[in-house]
């Protein structure tokens, strides 16, 4: 049996041999196993891209033509007005331009056991939200004669929160400078402005800026909806911070995941932000009920991260990278390029696609690409 698997090691990539060998049942026959393996290696051989073959135009087809079908949708969950995701085509634009900012983070928080059956849930998701002044304030209210400000809380919020006006009244006296803070009254704050020459102006200031001021949660999750998938609960959030849900021990870190292209790779790394660039693709098109081959999709995303940084499919990103002139005038912004070019005496070597169609010549790929091997009589 190993000589068959040494035999095939040449043949076929170490992943497919490992998983072959996973797969075999236990008391297989030699002749049964080498069978596998043939059609394994044919089946290998067919999915082989030929030589010449156009990869990149094939990729940029597949996956250009059924995005031309996609909705222009944003799906709201149903109940939590906060909670949108975006889908269809703005998605697929965010993630292939390599956003930075992108319209709605979200997270998949998924707990280890006995919390993934339902235990606490509902305050685990509460402990993770975060939670601002506003969110357990019934009014703000100024007082003109005075110069101060009347933070009045609401008793029922700060049970749920369990979050004291003490805790407020020193989260406040870090927070905010030039006002004296005390509690007036049950479940009451006032600040007052210590200087005499304070104007209305600022008092209204200081009254918004006061509203999020943070108390508790984690930072950057502004909603959260525990849910049942399948068999276990786990949390979705509106807002993402993935290092900090990572370090909470009741968060299965092997499974939590963001849509945020780029904090996966400042968390992770560059090969945890390519796998996340062809999940997050792959998810859109699949939700609209589109097929597209996933190698297509590793092609995009191999290309936006060879670098070891996540570039987008934009004239800021890849295409400023192309060796060639008219490759990269081909995209945006041509007379820039070519001027560029010319003052710095750069040569094209026209060995690529798009220059040589631009020029009217054969292209180096199927058919044309005999030539630049063997001369041709």
């Amino acid at each position: 049996m190993d000589k068959l698997f040494k035999e095939y090691n040449e043949k076929l990539p170490a992943n497919i041999i490992t998983s072959l060998k996973e797969k075999m049942p236990k008391n297989i026959s030699s002749a049964n196993v080498k069978k596998i393996f043939e059609l394994t290696l044919k089946e290998y051989e067919t999915s082989k891209v030929e030589a010449g073959e156009c990869v990149g135009l094939v990729a940029a087809e597949s996956i250009g033509e059924p995005s031309t079908q996609m909705t222009l949708n944003t799906f709201h969950f149903a109940g939590v007005s906060e909670m949108n995701i975006t889908t269809g085509l703005p998605r697929i634009i965010e993630i292939l331009d390599a956003r930075k900012k992108i319209s709605t983070p979200m997270m998949e928080i998924y707990l280890k056991p006995p919390y993934s059956k339902g235990k606490d849930i509902k305050k685990i998701a509460q402990s993770i939200k975060e939670t601002t002044l506003k969110d357990m304030t019934k009014e703000f209210l100024i007082n003109i004669a005075e110069l101060s400000i009347e933070v009045v809380l609401d008793p029922k919020s700060t049970k749920e929160f369990g979050v004291t006006d003490t805790v407020v009244s020193k989260t406040l006296q870090k927070s905010i400078k030039g006002y004296s803070i005390r509690k007036s009254g049950d479940n009451k704050i006032t600040l007052k402005a210590k200087g005499k020459d304070v104007s209305l102006n600022e008092i209204y200031k200081t009254k918004e800026k006061i509203k999020g001021v943070y108390l508790k949660g984690i930072k950057g999750i502004t909603q959260v909806l525990p849910i049942k998938r399948e068999n276990e609960f786990m949390i979705i959030t509106a807002g993402t911070n993935l290092k900090d849900i990572l370090k909470l021990d009741k968060v299965d870190q092997t499974r939590t995941i963001t849509n945020d292209i780029f904090e996966i790779y400042n968390v992770f790394g560059i090969e945890a932000a390519r796998q996340s660039i062809i999940g997050e693709v792959y998810k859109v098109i699949e939700n609209q009920g589109l097929n597209v081959d996933i190698r297509h999709i590793m092609l995009v995303a191999d290309t936006m991260s060879v670098t070891g940084m996540i570039r987008g499919i934009s004239r800021y990103g890849v295409v400023s990278g192309k060796a060639s002139v008219l490759a990269r005038a081909s995209f945006e912004t041509p007379l820039k390029h070519i001027i560029e070019a010319s003052l710095t005496g750069e040569i094209d070597n026209l060995s690529s696609v798009v220059e040589n169609v631009m020029l009217n010549q054969p292209v180096p790929v199927g058919t044309g690409l005999p030539g630049l091997i063997t001369k041709v009589k």
